[in-house]
């Protein structure tokens, strides 16, 4: 059983949310808070597997809450909810430790996929959704920000796979772009998970952004200046 935290300043958003969750029979909804504050007080109390998380609450807004929670060492998974796919404040709550981010017009089965898809330990990705995001709201490093020593330990083949997951691609493609098996790539993703000290396939994204592993609009790193 899947237990589900709600985090959502709107009794009627929520309300629908446990609707669509408890139809489910391996879902269930545990506790609902109207703050981030509240959020923390029932996670702590309750221990929730996932928290739908939406962004701005009163009294501790989402960011600010997930940031608390995934700080813990046995901190839920935190599904970021957003009213629009570009909200400016959705780049920051992945940077803060978010599994992913689902809009509050996502039809009910996208839901329910994703609560189960982060609860597994993995992250909600898309080339067309957290990609897109993050190219919007991200800035490009400046030109002579100094490199991270750590990615010194990357292989050649740990960054071409790093640069294809922050492309928002799954295993599957990233497999048959690099002409590599489904298990190898999962292999890489996991030492390179373990090497920048990331939790999982969001924060390679953002780490890949940030660090001019790949570029907003770029298909490839543009060439050394």
């Amino acid at each position: 059983m899947i237990r589900v935290l709600l985090a959502d300043d709107q009794a009627v958003v929520r309300a629908g949310l446990r609707t669509i969750l408890e139809s489910q029979p391996d879902l269930q909804v545990i506790g609902e808070a109207a703050d981030g504050a509240e959020t923390l007080a029932l996670a702590a109390a309750l221990e929730p597997d996932v928290v739908l998380m939406d962004i701005r609450m009163p009294v501790l807004d989402g960011i600010q809450a997930t940031r608390r929670l995934t700080d813990s060492p046995a901190s839920p998974r935190v599904l970021v909810l957003t009213t629009y796919g570009l909200d400016e404040y959705v780049y920051d709550a992945l940077r803060a430790g978010a599994a992913g981010f689902l809009l509050k017009t996502d039809p009910p089965d996208r839901i329910i996929d994703a609560v189960r898809i982060v609860d597994a330990g993995d992250a909600l990705l898309g080339p067309h959704t957290t990609r897109r995001l993050i190219e919007r709201f991200l800035a490009s490093p400046p030109p002579h920000a100094p490199r991270p020593a750590v990615l010194d330990t990357l292989t050649d083949r740990e960054l071409e796979v790093m640069r294809e997951v922050a492309r928002g691609l799954t295993n599957r493609e990233i497999a048959d772009r690099l002409y590599i098996g489904d298990g190898t790539v999962k292999t890489h993703v996991a030492r390179i998970l373990a090497k920048l000290g990331l939790r999982d396939r969001v924060q390679v994204v953002v780490y890949a952004y940030e660090h001019g592993i790949t570029y907003p609009g770029d298909s490839d790193p543009p060439p050394p200046q």
